[in-house]
């Protein structure tokens, strides 16, 4: 089970775009995508047989796992993320957010 999983808030801990809000996309072993951020230009060729008009297009730049920090909205904070298992019938592995105690998955 992964600490930072898709469609969480980030907030990025270190780059150019430092201390920006973002979803995270996709997770590809330990590198994430996060949406509108971290972009850079990639130059496409016209090719009239694909309808491809040549250009820029931004494009997302994977960043290590360990460059972002899981957002807390309610407090407008970033933490840590920890793990426990409920107790009662269904001992299920879930996710926490460390400062306030608060239960991510469910």
């Amino acid at each position: 089970m992964r600490k930072i999983k898709k469609g969480d808030k980030v907030r990025l801990i270190c780059g150019k775009d430092k201390n920006k809000l973002g979803l995270v996309n996709k997770i590809f072993k330990n590198y994430v995508f996060i949406e509108g951020l971290n972009l850079y230009d990639k130059h496409l060729k016209s090719n009239p047989n694909k309808n491809i008009s040549g250009g820029k297009v931004k494009k997302e730049l994977p960043l290590h796992i360990s460059n972002v920090s899981i957002y807390d909205e309610d407090t407008g904070s970033k933490g840590k993320i920890g793990f426990k298992i409920l107790s009662g019938k269904n001992k299920k592995k879930v996710r926490y957010f460390k400062p306030t105690n608060k239960v991510l998955d469910n």
